[in-house]
């Protein structure tokens, strides 16, 4: 009496595309984004000390704090196992909005010039490093993490 397959792990379909996010996260793209996007979490943990935010802006400096080592780990999932972690790309997308709306929400009308600039800025990196990450899967052969269909048959 032969045994149905109950685990869905062993399933063609789901190796051929664990394989296939295998191959994206080992090109120079995926390595560079991931990269830059680690560094930008990093900056962003570190931000408030850099920039020198203000005394009164110390909800901001635990916000950017905060979102930083979130976007750092992130990266750091991106990096280490992106077959596992591909579903959560669109978070640092929510994250660099964040990061860019933050001084006018969390700070009401009186946000410093710096902490504007500071977030503006590194908000805006990290939008568009998450936007690069979510999108190398579907770049042609040599530009993202994927391949062309016809080189995935070869």
């Amino acid at each position: 009496m032969t045994r149905p397959i109950a685990d869905l792990e062993q399933h063609p379909d789901i190796l051929e595309l664990r394989a296939h996010y295998d191959r994206a996260a080992e090109t120079p793209t995926a390595h560079i984004t991931d990269g830059g996007l680690l560094l930008a979490g990093i900056y962003l943990t570190l931000s408030p000390w850099i920039v020198g935010f203000a005394p009164f802006e110390g909800d901001l400096a635990v916000n950017n704090f905060i979102c930083g080592v979130a976007v750092s780990f992130l990266a750091i999932g991106f990096a280490a196992a992106y077959g596992r972690t591909h579903g959560l790309t669109w978070v640092p997308v929510v994250l660099g909005v964040w990061t860019f709306v933050a001084p006018w929400v969390i700070q009401g009308a009186h946000p410093s010039g710096g902490s504007i600039a500071n977030n503006i800025v590194i908000g805006l990196v990290i939008i568009a490093l998450s936007l690069m990450t979510m999108m190398t899967t579907r770049l042609p052969s040599g530009r993202g993490r994927g391949r062309d269909r016809e080189q995935d048959r070869r």
